[in-house]
């Protein structure tokens, strides 16, 4: 599957719930994909009582798991052959979600160089309040999308 294919499902995927993405991680996240293209990707998300702490707020686990994967959506239909990884993912945490709270996610991508990607992401609130960023790189692996079945 050509990186054109790639982003032409998932733009057939804008307004649904992903939950039948290659990521299991991610089908669990059940986000609503809002935006995509090689570059940009928007996806909301409602935060569920199962993606809480003790505390009873977005497990900083999850935000960080919510990130990589938006990052790593965004970053499957920016046109490599190959399959990328991320080799960091630098998270700063900077204030709370609550259960029932609905929060947008939005990723960029920074640089595309023929190893290494460099993404940044944001997780805000409705009223605009950054909840969390990140920026991460992902360096392209042996394996071709197309003998993985993409």
């Amino acid at each position: 599957m050509e990186a054109s294919t790639r982003l032409m499902y998932f733009q057939s995927q804008i307004g649904q719930t992903l939950d039948k993405t290659p990521s299991a991680a991610g089908n669990w996240l059940a986000g609503k994909l809002l935006e995509i293209d090689h570059h940009h990707i928007k996806v909301q998300y409602t935060v569920r009582p199962e993606m809480c702490n003790p505390g009873k707020v977005l497990h900083g686990g999850v935000a960080s798991l919510i990130l990589d994967d938006v990052i790593g959506m965004g970053n499957f239909v920016a046109g490599s052959e190959y399959l990328m990884t991320s080799i960091n993912l630098n998270v700063d945490f900077l204030s709370s979600a609550q259960t029932g709270e609905v929060l947008e996610v939005t990723a960029k991508l920074i640089r595309s160089g023929s190893n290494l990607n460099h993404w940044e992401a944001i997780i805000r609130k409705e009223s605009g309040k950054t909840v969390a960023k990140a920026s991460s790189n992902l360096i392209k692996t042996h394996l071709k999308l197309a003998d993985l079945g993409f």
